[in-house]
């Protein structure tokens, strides 16, 4: 009994002394945690004689060492540590940060050259050194591990992403967008990542310009790597060059052959941009080029889409031009007959009857005939329905567009256009005066949903909120949605008169700057520039702070820019707009124009 006593205490002794020691280097954690830099001292001290516990504590204990100039000490400690840990690259770098901390520059840098020269053989090793080197703000020894490392494997395209951010860290640029590049050329999947990086270093537009031309140089030196000439697309599009992406995109869809599908992509991201007249250009090479191709019927819809939301945004709108771009859909239709490719186009048509040409007979008629075809698209024959909706609130009959929007949003739960019948079902509620009702829609768009239509359905839940508040009747409030309902029926005349007598019926309301807004966006739509700026300039003096002055300072830089044509006046409020509003979401647009103007090479 006594024997079996005395195995249990012998080998539960290293195991009690373990657990001392383990709580020995906590309570010296603590003390360096909370300054006691001696106590913390001591402990460390007893504990490095022990191979065990050097780990845990080295990071501590050779700052305290270093920082009270015992470098013996600390020299000592390191040595230590390596023996016992001889692949550990930390150990050998600190030696070397010890050395230099001393002074001893040559016999530092030697050490470093060893780590790295030891790591070599080894990934982890040699990016554990790099990484190690870049927290020590030894960027040019972490650069050279990772040029050692692809001497190494021999191999020119290792390490090319840890040599890219190297570069980058050193602000070696022209060296950065080599490796980038190298390491695009890697593998396709790597291509979206590097745009995502280049896109937030390339904020200047000398190094835009730069990138581009290495990028033309590369494309005429490799011209069977595919990856160059996609970059230079997208450089161009970051640019708003459509035109140079378009070019380039006629050289990718000869090379591959792929019947003008790059070129349509290059068109409908200068649609989506409100660049019109690039727009139609490119439509028109694929209609011309590849007449005999799925793209083409694509082409030659998006070049009448293209010239009618320019129509349509060249203020005041001509009701010629939109009689000409419903012959030219009728034209398509006829010439290529009532498909799944043509039947947008349709819909296209209809809009242009109901909202520009007050035809709504014609317009219903051609929607009724999309929503009973026969194997159509669901989305269009919802998207149909919606407009149709839309229709029935232009001819005043609010419960058949509430119908179709509803039937939308049943058929269509948790998906964008299910989303899009419930704000319009919103919107209708709001202008019958249905506040609640309308808020408690936007409460769930707000919530789930595309981030066009959740800004949408804030926008009009802050708008209610803001003016029904301390209105208890809500009696502006209404009036003023009912105005908003005689806008969406077209009705901008009679709108703008109400829009008056309020202002004169309700003077200082919290609704005067909107309505101010409304009146310029009116007058903008009517051709009549000089009283949009007077409303405009009214919002921009009375209430500068309010959520509506960035709003009215931007349009109004855009008003004498692209309608009066006085670029000096434009280029003023730009560069007032930039210090008046640094946190607008128009300060990129605005930053683009102001340069644009003033003569910068943007392009």
């Amino acid at each position: 009994m006594r024997r079996a006593f005395q195995i249990l205490i012998i080998i539960l002794l290293p195991i009690v002394g373990a657990a001392q020691n383990s709580n020995q280097v906590q309570l010296a954690h603590e003390y360096y945690n909370t300054g006691q830099t001696d106590k913390a001292k001591d402990i460390y001290e007893k504990l490095s004689g022990n191979p065990q516990y050097i780990q845990q504590i080295h990071n501590n204990y050779l700052n305290i060492l270093i920082s009270a100039a015992e470098y013996k000490e600390a020299e000592k400690h390191l040595k230590k540590a390596r023996r016992y840990y001889p692949s550990n690259v930390y150990y050998r770098i600190d030696e070397g940060l010890l050395y230099q901390t001393m002074g001893q520059e040559e016999r530092a840098d030697k050490i470093y050259t060893e780590a790295i020269d030891y790591a070599k053989d080894n990934k982890y090793l040699i990016r554990t050194a790099a990484q190690y080197f870049i927290s020590k703000q030894l960027t040019p020894y972490a650069l050279q591990s990772y040029k050692a490392g692809r001497k190494n494997d021999q191999d020119k395209t290792s390490y090319a992403l840890e040599l890219a951010n190297t570069y980058r860290v050193l602000n070696q640029k022209d060296k950065m967008i080599e490796e980038y590049l190298l390491f695009a050329t890697i593998s396709p999947s790597n291509l979206r990542y590097i745009k995502n990086i280049l896109q937030n270093i390339l904020q200047e537009d000398e190094d835009i310009e730069n990138f581009k031309n290495v990028l033309i140089d590369k494309v005429q030196r490799q011209p069977n790597q595919e990856i160059y000439p996609e970059l230079l697309i997208w450089v161009n599009l970051q640019q708003n060059d459509f035109y140079g992406a378009y070019i380039q995109a006629r050289a990718v869809d000869k090379k591959k052959k792929s019947k003008g599908s790059r070129v349509i992509q290059i068109g409908n991201i200068a649609l989506e941009n409100k660049a019109y007249d690039e727009a139609i250009e490119i439509f028109t090479y694929v209609s011309q080029n590849y007449p005999n191709t799925g793209n083409y019927i694509n082409a030659r819809r998006k070049i009448i889409k293209a010239r009618e939301e320019k129509v349509k945004n060249d203020f005041p709108v001509q009701e010629n031009a939109i009689r000409e771009l419903t012959y030219d859909y009728r034209q398509l239709i006829l010439d290529i007959g009532v498909n799944t490719q043509t039947i947008e186009a349709l819909r296209s048509k209809a809009l242009l009857h109901a909202f520009y040409l007050d035809e709504l007979d014609s317009a219903i008629g051609i929607l009724n005939k999309i929503i009973l075809a026969p194997r159509i698209n669901p989305i269009l024959k919802s998207k149909s329905k919606l407009d149709l909706g839309d229709i029935y609130l232009l001819t005043n009959d609010p419960w058949e567009a509430t119908l179709l929007y509803s039937q939308v949003e049943k058929n269509n739960k948790d998906s964008p256009i299910g989303y899009e019948a419930k704000l319009k079902n919103a919107k209708l509620n709001y202008f019958q005066g249905n506040f609640e009702l309308a808020k408690s829609h936007l409460d769930i768009l707000k919530l789930a949903t595309t981030r066009e239509i959740s800004n949408d359905a804030i926008s009009l839940s802050l708008l209610i909120q803001d003016n029904t508040v301390l209105d208890s009747s809500d009696f502006t409030m209404k009036e003023f949605a009912s105005i908003e309902l005689m806008l969406f029926q077209n009705k901008k005349d009679s709108a703008l008169i109400a829009l008056k007598n309020m202002l004169t019926k309700y003077p200082g309301h919290s609704l005067t700057d909107e309505i101010y807004w409304k009146m310029a966006k009116i007058n903008l739509e009517l051709g009549a520039f000089e009283n949009a700026l007077l409303e405009l300039q009214a919002i921009s003096s009375q209430y500068p702070t309010d959520i509506l002055g960035d709003d009215a300072m931007f349009l109004s830089a855009q008003i004498y820019e692209e309608h009066l044509y006085d670029e000096s006046k434009s280029m003023e409020i730009y560069r007032d707009f930039l210090i008046t509003y640094p946190g607008s979401v128009y300060v990129a647009e605005a930053r683009k124009r102001f340069r644009k103007l003033r003569g910068d090479n943007i392009n």
